[in-house]
């Protein structure tokens, strides 16, 4: 019987804070029919990451501890199993998959893959699943498009800076709340800034004088109040963190909708150059924790990424 290669991740043996995520050795995945295995490079770091870390059950996964967090990676594909035909042991890839992304090696279903341009680094790659294809759902969703006016709450965090540039790159005009350390941040993506807190609504209005027409909440707190108070079609304004209040409110709970073909029309933006990920922190495996801190601070610009050497 061939011996089973040992491999690194970044795994919790039960929920907790930061610190109970921690780098612990495993027998790496073998591949079943349908399934490649990925020589991990990179992996995004999400707040579903920390959700997850704290207790939170992600759609369809199953807990088992210890637990192996993760759900964006880019690597190098290094077994193809039967049936596979469009993947060969070498091709640069990068792809999603619910849980076990930070580890050196991963396995996933073929159509949970794509290629990776050449010339697009390992960070960006493994950066790009998560915040992309959640900002392009949701976009999708509120049938954003040329005309729209469209406020985006946390515009400068992952979601946000991905949303920025493809409500514009469809042509929409974009307002941004965030800091007012990230405004000169915000109007490079493309959108024009403005600031959190106690008069929002207002100060959007004077922003956007014939209106709001569609509204996303990544932020949670006041950012639905101030959604309600602008835009009249409450089925345009959708949240991906108010999950309790958007029934009750009648506006969406926007969750992503992750396939090959979603991924492949954001690479090819990419490529194009009107879709950037902009990565704000790169950590080791071994510091994992500290990344998650990172994303729990709730400040700074786009993605986090851990690397995997």
């Amino acid at each position: 019987m061939k011996k089973a290669i040992r491999m690194k991740a970044a795994a919790i043996t039960a929920f907790g804070p930061a610190d109970a995520l921690r780098v612990m050795e495993f027998d790496a995945p073998e591949v079943r029919a349908g399934e490649v295995r990925v020589r991990v490079k990179a992996a995004g770091v999400q707040p579903a990451d920390t959700a997850a870390r704290g207790g939170w059950t992600p759609p369809g996964a199953e807990i088992r501890f210890p637990l192996i967090l993760g759900n964006e990676f880019a690597g190098i594909v290094d077994q193809v199993g039967d049936g596979v035909d469009d993947f060969a042991v070498g091709d640069e890839v990068l792809g999603f998959r619910t849980l076990g992304c930070y580890a050196e090696y991963v396995t996933v279903s073929a159509d949970q893959i794509v290629r990776k341009p050449p010339g697009m680094a390992w960070e960006a790659a493994g950066a790009l699943s998560a915040s992309g294809q959640t900002a392009h759902t949701a976009l999708q969703a509120l049938g954003v498009g040329p005309g729209d006016t469209v406020l985006i709450h946390a515009a400068a965090g992952g979601v946000g800076s991905m949303a920025v540039q493809l409500a514009r790159a469809w042509g929409a005009s974009v307002i941004g709340t965030a800091s007012e350390a990230n405004h000169d941040y915000i109007r490079l993506l493309g959108a024009i800034p403005v600031r959190y807190g106690e008069g929002l609504a207002d100060r959007v209005r004077a922003l956007a004088p014939d209106g709001v027409s569609a509204a996303l909440d990544a932020a949670g707190g006041d950012a639905v109040d101030a959604s309600l108070a602008l835009v009249a079609d409450r089925s345009r304004i959708g949240t991906i963190v108010a999950y309790d209040r958007a029934e009750a409110l009648g506006i969406q709970w926007l969750r992503s909708q992750r396939t090959a073909a979603r991924l492949a029309e954001l690479i090819a933006m990419h490529e194009r150059g009107s879709l950037k990920v902009h990565i704000r922190s790169v950590y080791p495996l071994h510091r994992a924790a500290d990344a998650h801190r990172d994303v729990e601070s709730g400040h700074g610009r786009g993605k986090v990424v851990l690397t995997i050497d």
